[in-house]
Parts: C-alpha cells; sequence; structure tokens
C-alpha cells in the first residue's frame, strides 16, 4: 500500500477507536485522570470537547486529525503526514499519562471493551507516529503524492 495512503488508513482507524473510546466513556461517565488534574464525571460531556475522557482524546484534537486525514488520503498536504505524526507521538503520550488505562492494562483492571480499545488506541497512534514523522506522503520516503 501506498505510504500515505497507508497513513490515511491507520489515522482514520485510529479516530474510529477515539470516537468509540469518547462514546463509551460517556456512557460509563469514564473522566479523564492524569495524576496532577483530574476530571469529574458530571463534567465529562464539557470535558469531552477540549479535554478528553479516560479513553479518548478532546473533540478538538479528533477533529484536527479527521482535517489532516482527509488531506493526506486526498494527497494535498505533506504538511498534514507530518501534522498526524506529531498527533500520534502526543496521543501515545496522553494514553501512557491517563490513570485508567493503566489500570485496563493490568490483569486485575482488564475489561472486555475498554482493555482492548485502549490497546489499540495507543498501537494505531504510535503507527501513525512512526509513519507521520518518518514523512510518509511528502517524498521523504520515495512514495510521492
Amino acid at each position: 500500500m501506498e505510504g500515505r495512503r497507508l497513513l490515511a488508513v491507520v489515522s482514520g482507524a485510529h479516530l474510529a477507536c477515539g470516537l468509540a473510546g469518547m462514546v463509551i466513556a460517556l456512557k460509563r461517565r469514564r473522566p479523564y485522570d492524569l495524576g496532577w488534574i483530574r476530571g469529574r464525571p458530571d463534567d465529562i460531556a464539557r470535558d469531552a470537547v477540549f479535554l478528553g475522557t479516560a479513553l479518548s482524546p478532546p473533540v478538538s484534537l479528533l477533529v484536527a486529525q479527521a482535517v489532516m486525514t482527509t488531506a493526506v488520503a486526498r494527497g494535498q498536504s505533506p504538511r498534514a503526514a507530518r501534522g498526524l505524526g506529531v498527533l500520534g507521538a502526543t496521543m501515545v503520550v496522553g494514553y501512557l499519562v491517563e490513570r485508567h488505562v493503566w489500570l485496563r492494562l493490568t490483569v486485575p483492571g482488564r475489561d472486555a471493551v475498554e482493555s482492548p480499545l485502549v490497546v489499540a488506541g495507543i498501537g494505531l497512534a504510535g503507527t501513525m507516529a512512526a509513519l507521520g514523522l518518518r514523512g510518509v506522503g511528502d517524498g521523504a520516503d520515495g512514495v510521492v503524492g
């Protein structure tokens, strides 16, 4: 598969993961908990827009990701590929500082719905970072357009 298309597919899959995580977090009332700052279950709908949830990035980042993914898929912007790389790396860090994510990665904290979602989110964000930061789609990988 062509480099930029692969990046677009991976990013699209991560977007789906992020949206699913948001729906699950809203339904189960899982606010963000980064240790030094924590959301409250009563504020989760508002926080989902700007701060995210325990299982998803904020809506604002998901929208930015959707715009960049579309640009990469259309071959319109080499900067968008790098942007997805930076966003993917940032999201990996976001997942790894979230306390609820760590809980879902442990055997006693395993959940049939949330644990696979967390693993997929981390893996897809990491792949997005690797592809985007190495320049897939901007000619640096030998793939043009």
